[in-house]
């Protein structure tokens, strides 16, 4: 349950969001990862300021489409392995790409990322929480334990 939306010839990049308003169906970050590659892809990989724009521009059409999209974090498929004893100096550094690729961007919120247990990163999506320091909690990112529900 979600919509593909291809951008730019065959060869362009193609995106699916999959959001559940029900709680129940929301995964873990392992899950979601498992169920994009059963889908022939893989977990979002953000390579540029410009990917990371065009897919804020799919969350607003989708939230004012009036498909009922509210609060509700999305996994992307930057994620750090390890054992959670990295010093936070070096923690930053250790996040990588589930698909491989070996893009350097990231748009971490303010004071992101936490490290510690939080090893899998999602995109804000609070459109209902007051701002904190770093702004609105919107398309930012920030580290989450792996196995909450996104």
């Amino acid at each position: 349950s979600g919509q593909k939306v291809c951008y730019g010839s065959s060869k362009g990049s193609c995106y699916k969001l999959a959001y559940f308003q029900d709680l129940s169906r929301r995964v873990g970050f392992q899950e979601a990862r498992q169920a994009c590659e059963m889908d022939g892809g893989a977990l979002l990989s953000l390579g540029s300021e410009a990917e990371q724009q065009l897919i804020e521009n799919m969350l607003q059409n989708l939230t004012k489409s009036g498909s009922g999209v509210s609060d509700g974090d999305f996994w992307i498929g930057l994620w750090r392995s390890g054992d959670g004893l990295t010093t936070s100096s070096a923690c930053p550094d250790l996040y990588r790409w589930a698909d491989g690729s070996t893009s350097p961007f990231r748009n971490w919120y303010t004071d992101e990322p936490s490290c510690g247990s939080e090893a899998c990163v999602v995109m804000y999506h609070q459109p209902t929480a007051n701002p904190g320091l770093g702004g609105p909690y919107l398309y930012q990112w920030n580290d989450d334990r792996c196995n909450m529900k996104h």
